[in-house]
């Protein structure tokens, strides 16, 4: 099993949601991470979807999203030749002598502190989803009451592949 990021540029229009996901769930592919927002044109939308499988099933992927009307262009972010990022925000309990070492953890991962209470803390933190991933690690001594990701989103290095659409 082999994991793939996909950036789908589609028409910004109602339903597009709807036919990406019904591809997926049709063919019974899985989603392990889904963003999309509009881009600095209003009439597109960027979608990066991340899915898991063998190099038949992402082939495949590939092949069907390209055959949805609504789709204009579609990459494969390699890890090389991409940039890609998560969002997530962390709700850890936390009391007033454990709120210098989770803001020292936070601070070594470049987090940022967006709330604090008597008894907990938000921290927001962006990145590869292995720095996530670490940074969780380094929580695993504190008690996390909610936890919110975004889904990997991402872009290709340089200009060689950019789309102008006029």
């Amino acid at each position: 099993m082999r994991r793939q990021v996909f950036s789908i540029l589609v028409e910004n229009t109602s339903g597009v949601l709807s036919h990406v996901s019904g591809l997926f769930s049709r063919r019974g592919y899985n989603i392990d991470s889904f963003s999309a927002g509009v881009t600095a044109d209003p009439r597109f939308t960027r979608m990066t979807i991340v899915s898991s499988g063998d190099e038949l099933i992402l082939e495949q992927i590939e092949k069907q999203l390209a055959k949805l009307e609504d789709v204009v262009d579609i990459k494969i972010l390699e890890p090389t030749d991409s940039v890609t990022r998560e969002l997530m925000l962390v709700k850890i309990s936390a009391k007033d002598t454990d709120r210098q070492s989770v803001l020292a953890i936070s601070e070594i991962f470049h987090g940022k502190v967006v709330d604090v209470t008597r008894d907990s803390m938000v921290i927001e933190i962006t990145g590869h989803t292995d720095k996530l991933d670490s940074f969780l690690d380094m929580l695993s001594d504190y008690q996390i009451l909610e936890l919110a990701r975004t889904g990997i989103t991402g872009l290709s290095r340089g200009t060689k592949d950019v789309i102008i659409i006029e």
